[in-house]
């Protein structure tokens, strides 16, 4: 037996909304029996993009985390619904049976994810199926993938028994594995929503203009230990990432050419931007 396992690649996805679109498409005002009911047209996120802002202008970017439901092998809100109010298929798909489920909000505090939403119509919990009714139809993908225009969502299989595979051949992680719940939704690229970077820019004068350092060599150093070693591009502008938050003190240690090395301190907590560093002739 196979099971399903969604793939999402962090760096790769733009928010441009197309997979929360899909999902509305597929299920607003669409009934699918035996899977789930239609969805409300507002209120509810099946895959829920979030946003986090790093460093500061004008060296910022901003990183993308869809959080769909987790399809979990030990899956919280499975233990707190009982009775089959929800169950996982033999091919990994966790579902909510609509009229067992009936009257159970309770069920949406089980999600340690938040992706489990209530429909005041129906009075009934409802949350993403990984589009359970159209891969049992033959579809290979659901709504949210097949609309992803840039590959940032990507659905495998896994053969029973090889678990963490996917991890290993796809070099992907899970959210929150302290949580323990043992999804089957992967990500890749994680550090840029849950990390942070240094970043900056290098210049120097000649003939009293300033200039861009392309190419400088930056050494970012932790005590006695080199932790990374990059060169600035055309702009000057470097850029190290994928660092713990709260990590600092750190040494940043500049070199180029035939100026005098320099070196800037930074007690890192989340993303920064220290600015220009200005070399001085050696």
């Amino acid at each position: 037996m196979t099971k399903w396992n969604l793939i999402i690649d962090v760096e790769k996805c733009e928010d441009c909304n197309n997979c929360f679109l899909a999902c509305k498409d597929e299920h607003v005002d669409n009934e699918w029996p035996g899977y789930t009911g239609s969805q409300p047209l507002h209120g509810h996120r099946w895959i829920n993009i979030l946003r986090k802002e790093r460093g500061q202008y004008p060296l910022i970017d901003v990183a993308y985390l869809p959080v769909p439901c987790m399809h979990c092998d030990n899956a919280p809100c499975i233990k707190a619904a009982k009775e089959g109010a929800l169950y996982k298929r033999e091919d990994g798909i966790v579902l909510i049976d609509p009229d067992k489920a009936k009257g159970r909000k309770d069920i949406l505090k089980a999600c340690p994810y938040e992706a489990i939403w209530w429909n005041d119509e129906k009075n009934v919990p409802q949350k993403c199926t990984l589009c359970a009714h159209l891969l049992d139809e033959g579809w290979t993908e659901p709504r949210c993938v097949q609309a992803c225009p840039t590959g940032a969502l990507e659905i495998v299989r896994e053969v029973d028994g090889e678990t963490g595979s996917v991890m290993a051949q796809e070099d992907a992680e899970v959210l929150h594995p302290e949580f323990k719940t043992e999804p089957r939704i992967y990500y890749r690229n994680l550090y840029r929503y849950f990390r942070c970077f240094v970043a900056g820019s290098v210049s120097f004068q000649r003939e009293g203009v300033t200039e861009c350092a392309e190419e400088a060599r930056v050494e970012l150093w932790k005590n006695a230990e080199q932790v990374h070693v990059t060169v600035t591009d055309n702009f000057g502008d470097f850029k190290i990432d994928n660092l713990e938050e709260n990590s600092g003190p750190y040494r940043i240690v500049i070199s180029y050419r035939d100026y005098a090395k320099k070196e800037v301190q930074v007690d890192l907590k989340t993303s920064i931007n220290v600015g220009e560093i200005s070399l001085e002739a050696g």
